[in-house]
């Protein structure tokens, strides 16, 4: 833990419309790094999560963005309360999760499903697909007998695309793409609300990525579903998000519309972000501005003072590894978390 100069615990984030479906506030996520074989003492924290706070509208799908182990897919399991988080709030529908029993928060669950990203290990394979899309009926009670199950199941194929007789099969005689839709057809099973699609892409082809982020958005415009997608991949998040955030060793540092964020990037690391982008014409990706960060992704074991991107920053300036910048509107629904880009000095 770093010493700063009375720094504001409490950034400022968006207030939440009318509209909002998932309200999280101030979530942190520490894991405890233990020593000693019999009698294990907490030696240090490891802070996946640091105090982020966003919303998500109904309907709408907010991209999580950011390199390996900034705390996206932490951020989902904490939000479907697959972990506890260490401090904040979770409000789903005006519910704090983090307040409810296991009893109400399976119950919940009916509610809020998740997309995990390894199709290959996320499906049991000693299951049917047609078991694996259906148990969730079974377990919350949807079903009445036999005929209606084998119905919905059938049913739920159909919407991502598989044949209702593909549901004798197991997972090992499908494709990635196919056993995706397995888990696209799991997830919707109990007609949920919010979906948490962790990297539902990344362990496919590019032609079959864009095969599941079309179906991801005729689903989603069919039974009105909100997603938080999380990825790493900057242009799949582009065409599927309604707005983006972007996260840094467990600190959001950045969050707008998808155009603003693309075309008028605030915070360094997203423009770094996306100078590494790919372009497929030659000429305007020999033009662009090249931005290489320097040195290595700091430990949230032990992170940097004042903000966590200061040691790679190339903008960096002596009050930067003093001063916890706050989440600041910069421009009207367009906030960022540096110092340089809030007032405090030239960018």
């Amino acid at each position: 833990m770093t010493t700063t100069p009375a720094p504001q615990t409490q950034p400022s984030v968006p207030a939440p419309p009318e509209d909002v479906l998932l309200e999280v506030k101030n979530l942190k996520m520490y894991f405890p790094v233990t020593s000693g074989i019999i009698f294990q003492k907490k030696v240090a924290d490891i802070k996946a999560v640091d105090d982020i706070s966003f919303f998500v509208r109904r309907g709408e799908t907010l991209g999580l963005v950011g390199e390996s182990g900034c705390g996206k897919t932490t951020t989902g399991r904490c939000i479907l309360q697959l972990y506890k988080p260490t401090a904040g709030q979770v409000i789903f529908e005006g519910q704090e999760l983090t307040e409810l029993s296991n009893r109400q928060m399976r119950a919940m669950r009916r509610e809020m499903q998740v997309i995990f990203q390894d199709p290959y290990s996320s499906l049991n394979p000693r299951m049917t697909a047609g078991n694996i899309v259906g148990e969730p009926l079974t377990v919350h009670g949807l079903v009445a007998g036999k005929a209606e199950y084998r119905e919905r199941v059938a049913d739920l194929f159909q919407n991502v695309g598989l044949n209702p007789y593909m549901a004798d099969r197991f997972p090992h005689e499908f494709s990635g793409g196919q056993r995706q839709r397995i888990g696209v057809a799991r997830a919707l099973s109990v007609s949920p609300k919010f979906i948490v699609a962790d990297e539902p892409v990344s362990a496919l082809d590019v032609s079959i990525q864009a095969q599941i982020i079309n179906l991801l958005e005729e689903l989603q415009e069919q039974f009105n579903l909100t997603y938080l997608f999380i990825a790493h991949d900057l242009s799949v998040v582009r065409h599927i998000s309604d707005r983006v955030g972007v996260m840094y060793l467990g600190h959001l540092v950045e969050i707008a519309d998808r155009n603003d964020i693309y075309i008028n990037p605030i915070h360094p690391y997203t423009k770094a972000l996306l100078s590494a982008v790919p372009i497929p014409d030659p000429v305007i990706d020999a033009q662009r501005e090249r931005i290489l960060l320097t040195g290595e992704v700091p430990s949230p074991l032990n992170p940097p003072s004042g903000c966590v991107f200061h040691t790679r920053c190339p903008i960096a300036i002596d009050e930067c590894s003093q001063v916890i910048p706050e989440l600041r509107e910069v421009e009207p629904n367009h906030w960022s978390a540096c110092i340089r880009s809030d007032g405090y000095g030239a960018y």
